[in-house]
């Protein structure tokens, strides 16, 4: 136990130091290089000068908003990971986040105004909606065959709302900007949006934190858990009520991006073991840390032009997947 609080110790360390580097990289790197001295004085020495007002009003609620989604999805993956007992479950794999795109699309085709409030309405109307499918299989007695069919229906419900999304973006006259959309993106990042996806992701780490300790028994297996005194389907239900909001604010500020929430509790695990009560906050951190540096090579990689960040985290999350599962299979 004192050999997993060092190392949860130092990884929090670890991560802490090479995130803030990234803060700085994301604020520093772009279409316009800024020095630290500038940085320091658009946040010290308030000024209407316009590299001063770049750094404040885009790339600092930019990296901002990063930091929080990125944690949202390292911790969304590393609940329903541990409450389906599945190394390849994260949330885009149960549709969540693809329903959550597909109601924006909707907004996009009915000539919605586009802000910070109705995006985040559309993508909490699509996230409870697939959110509903999947507690229909929840609800049932929990088995490894239920399990099973919970991750089957999430990724033919994932293909479907995407399928949707595209055909709303053709009928529409809109498949240039939901294509945005669907591969993922800081761009219009706003301080509105930090406000927005700072206060879930503050909430929703709390209550998984909360719910952590059950969490811990619901991975030792169902009739672990039973003997124990818990209702595995009620904390599988809890679980996914949480994550919905969490990931309804995820996609309102960045838009869908997958394979994050797959890969950081897989890594955190890997390095700090199966004690839900350290890997939640760790995969908070990882997952920030994880798509800070996504996003940097998201700006960098065709400066001064951006490359949808779902690119990246995809570059690295298929290989990984397929090494998972088969893994999982051997």
């Amino acid at each position: 136990m004192k050999r997993n609080n060092k190392n949860a110790i130092t990884f929090t360390v670890c991560s802490i130091f090479i995130l803030i580097v990234g803060l700085i990289l994301g604020v520093s790197l772009g279409a316009t290089q800024i020095g630290i001295s500038e940085i320091w004085h658009s946040i010290f020495n308030y000024s209407e000068q316009l590299e001063l007002v770049l750094i404040r009003d885009v790339r600092i609620p930019r990296v901002l908003c990063v930091l929080f989604t990125g944690g949202i999805l390292g911790v969304t993956g590393a609940m329903i990971q541990g409450v389906t007992r599945n190394p390849i479950a994260e949330p885009s794999l149960l549709g969540v986040s693809q329903g959550a795109t597909l109601v924006i699309a909707i907004f996009y085709a009915m000539g919605i105004s586009i802000n910070t409030t109705n995006v985040m309405i559309a993508a909490l109307i699509g996230s409870i909606f697939s959110g509903i499918i999947v507690i229909g299989f929840i609800s049932r007695k929990a088995n490894n065959s239920s399990i099973t069919k919970i991750l089957l229906a999430g990724t033919a419900m994932s293909t479907f709302f995407i399928s949707l999304t595209t055909i709303v973006g053709l009928l529409s006259n809109q498949s240039q900007l939901l294509a945005f959309w669907v591969a993922g993106g800081f761009r219009n990042a706003t301080w509105l949006d930090f406000k927005l996806v700072s206060v879930i992701a503050t909430i929703g780490l709390i209550i998984a934190l909360l719910l952590s300790k059950k969490i811990n028994i619901l991975s030792l297996g169902d009739d672990v858990a039973i003997s124990l005194g818990q209702n595995p389907e009620k904390i599988r239900l809890i679980t996914l009520l949480v994550m919905i909001p969490m990931c309804a604010g995820a996609v309102a500020v960045g838009k869908n991006i997958g394979f994050v929430g797959l890969i950081v509790p897989q890594i955190v695990r890997k390095i700090l073991g199966e004690d839900y009560r350290i890997n939640i906050p760790c995969s908070f951190l990882f997952g920030a840390v994880l798509l800070t540096y996504a996003d940097i090579a998201a700006r960098m990689f065709l400066n001064p032009y951006e490359t949808p960040i779902g690119i990246f985290t995809a570059l690295i999350g298929v290989p990984f997947f397929i090494a998972v599962a088969r893994k999982e299979k051997g």
